[in-house]
């Protein structure tokens, strides 16, 4: 395996003595799920470019119980919880950094309650700390260069935590024109996957509302749309393919772009 894709588990690192500076929690999309893998990836080149000390759990992280405590089974929920505290303490884990925004605010917002106190960063807010801190250099001029790219706020990302800047921060980095929807930031619309429209077949209504935020994307005119989140991608990529713009338009996350501009 090519030092770019180096992905260290945290039982090695203990192994040899080592605490990395973070635990990448990579979540269940980002294990399993074919088109977020990508991103997965592009994240690890990205860490292993710039130096970062990181360790994944591998096959001791667990689902974080975002989507049981949702459904309402909140014993599930704290089973599952329980039961990643007990692993990440045992490594005395101090920073973690996901590509989630479900694993972002359940281990931020709820996991404290149950024993786990730590500090959670959402990629785009890392992404961000290393532009600034001068670790990304970025060519400016790659395959987006001046391009229209328009960025879908998560509801988790950002109606549930605040985090609007660091996306578009991140964005901005990239010399592109960024173009934004009528409902954006604290007015953003969900894509449909935060009330479990990824999960079942929608109601009976007049649209899909992935279908109704796709539109509102693609009215910006944006050749590419930016997310943070692996539901969102899921649900905005298939709503551009129900337009049949799959080619002309493509769904993105943040960490893809700022990989691709690096040339990694």
């Amino acid at each position: 395996m090519s030092n770019t894709y180096k992905v260290p588990t945290m039982a090695e690192k203990a192994a040899n003595g080592e605490s990395p500076e973070i635990l990448f929690w990579v979540g269940c999309a980002g294990s399993f799920d074919d088109r977020y893998k990508a991103v997965t990836q592009a994240f690890v080149k990205i860490l292993n470019k710039v130096g970062t000390s990181f360790a994944v759990l591998g096959p001791e992280e667990g689902c974080t119980g975002d989507p049981a405590r949702r459904a309402g089974n909140e014993f599930l929920f704290q089973m599952q919880a329980v039961s990643n505290i007990q692993v990440m303490n045992g490594y005395n884990i101090k920073r973690v950094v996901t590509a989630c925004p479900h694993c972002f605010n359940t281990i931020k917002n709820e996991y404290p309650a149950l024993g786990g106190n730590y500090e959670v960063v959402h990629h785009s807010q890392f992404l961000q700390e290393l532009i600034n801190a001068g670790k990304i250099v970025l060519k400016g001029g790659g395959e987006f260069k001046g391009k229209k790219i328009t960025f879908h706020d998560s509801c988790y990302l950002g109606r549930a935590n605040d985090v609007y800047e660091a996306p578009r921060e991140v964005l901005k980095a990239l010399d592109v024109e960024l173009v934004e929807m009528k409902r954006c930031r604290t007015k953003g619309l969900c894509c449909g996957a935060g009330g479990a429209q990824m999960f079942k077949e929608p109601e009976p209504g007049n649209k899909d509302i992935n279908i109704e935020r796709t539109e509102e994307a693609l009215a910006t005119g944006a050749s590419a749309i930016a997310v943070g989140c692996p539901f969102c991608l899921t649900m905005m990529t298939d709503g551009v393919k129900n337009k049949n713009k799959e080619h002309e338009v493509q769904v993105y996350d943040l960490s893809e772009l700022i990989a691709k501009d690096m040339g990694i």
